[in-house]
């Protein structure tokens, strides 16, 4: 799958852009059926909020599921990457972001880069967030707001929060908020499962806790050129992969189990 012209102008413009229906409800559905059983791991890759209970982040998706492992070289996530970035890549992170129904917590505004570059060493905001909603994700149940343009700005100033979060985050200040958000105003990502979402490293967006009954589950694939890796090991690999082995696409039908042998 490649972008368009339209959408690679979104992107550009806006920082984001979101394509509905980029994966079927039969390929959502295989992807949704291990869910339960990863949930319910108690391992240091599912990290939890605040106070415990919810879990907050499935880590490491691609080494603990066959299905996720596939959807991390499906082409139509990788193609779009190498489309936009134009050099080998490598698969920084794998997780869900899931917001259980009434316990899911909010995220402050924030960009990626912000920890990538002070916890990770990595040199330039290159790196690539693709999503794929595995739920219906409405305004109700905790979608991700973004400040359209605000990666034009450059990184916006941050300071370490470790108050208001499961894990230490460097967050965006109110009035840097205010400032980005008078010039193009707020987004908000909706929409049904199936759809991709891909922003950059630089884009400032937040959350609000899922007040719903309605579970959010959102896949994040993280993609980062090769040239651009890691120079610190301060996280642990399961949060930034060290693994800089080229991603490669797979068949775009790769989700979906083989055609029965046809009968003789």
């Amino acid at each position: 799958m490649r972008l368009n012209k339209e959408q690679l102008r979104r992107l550009d413009e806006d920082g984001l852009v979101a394509i509905p229906d980029v994966f079927s409800r039969a390929e959502i559905d295989i992807l949704r059926a291990p869910m339960p059983a990863l949930f319910a791991e108690e391992r240091p890759e599912n990290t939890r909020e605040a106070g415990g209970g919810a879990v907050r982040n499935l880590l490491s998706l691609h080494r603990r599921n066959v299905a996720f492992a596939r959807l991390v070289r499906h082409p139509r996530l990788v193609e779009p990457a190498l489309q936009i970035l134009g050099e080998d890549l490598y698969a920084q992170q794998v997780k869900i972001n899931p917001k259980t129904g009434f316990d899911g917590a909010g995220y402050e505004w924030h960009f990626d880069f912000a920890t990538h570059h002070k916890r990770d060493g990595v040199a330039r905001p290159r790196a690539l967030n693709l999503h794929v909603f595995l739920d219906n994700v409405v305004e109700f149940n905790g979608p991700l707001y973004f400040i359209p343009g605000s990666h034009k700005a450059g990184p916006a100033p941050t300071h370490l929060d470790t108050a208001t979060t499961s894990y230490p985050l460097w967050v965006v200040d109110r009035d840097t908020v205010r400032r980005l958000a008078a010039a193009r105003g707020l987004f908000s990502a909706t929409g049904r499962a199936g759809t991709a979402l891909i922003f950059g490293d630089c884009l400032v967006h937040g959350s609000p806790p899922n007040l719903s009954p309605w579970e959010r589950r959102i896949f994040s694939l993280i993609l980062n050129p090769i040239a651009n890796a890691y120079t610190k090991t301060e996280r642990p690999d399961y949060k930034h992969h060290r693994n800089l082995t080229p991603v490669p696409p797979l068949a775009d039908d790769c989700l979906l189990p083989p055609p029965a042998a046809a009968a003789e």
